[in-house]
């Protein structure tokens, strides 16, 4: 866990000294909203650890799963508002489709719902949002 955590801050802050260095040369308008994807992906990126760790603990507090939901659902919200790129649109629109069966999965009673696909759209985003 610890390890993941470590190459996204890495990655983060790779990603974010490029976009530094490319102000220049693109303009700050285009460098403002890269960061704001890659800011807003990390958070996502977060909040689906936040998931996993929460699936894995259903038994000791369901309500933990359901926040971590609203908290990917805010940051999608987030997220729409910062970019008009079709890739990305399209894997935020797969990503509320894998939270909102995750979440009816667990509003159903299932106590350890499949939430891969929360996970590789939060990859895909992730992907989209390095240059």
């Amino acid at each position: 866990m610890a390890t993941r955590r470590h190459h996204r801050r890495r990655t983060t802050l790779a990603v974010t000294a490029t976009l530094l260095t490319l102000t220049a040369a693109v303009g700050c308008g285009a460098v403002d909203k890269a960061l704001d994807c890659v800011r807003t992906a990390d958070a996502i990126a977060t909040s689906v650890d936040n998931l996993q760790q929460a699936v894995s603990n259903a038994s000791n507090d369901p309500t933990q799963a359901s926040e971590s939901l609203d908290q990917i659902d805010k940051e999608l919200n987030d997220l729409g508002d910062t970019t008009d790129n079709a890739d990305l649109s399209k894997a935020v629109d797969d990503l509320q489709a894998g939270v909102t069966n995750v979440r009816a999965s667990i509003e159903s009673g299932d106590a350890t719902p499949d939430i891969s696909p929360v996970t590789d759209a939060a990859t895909e985003i992730g992907k989209v949002c390095t240059p």
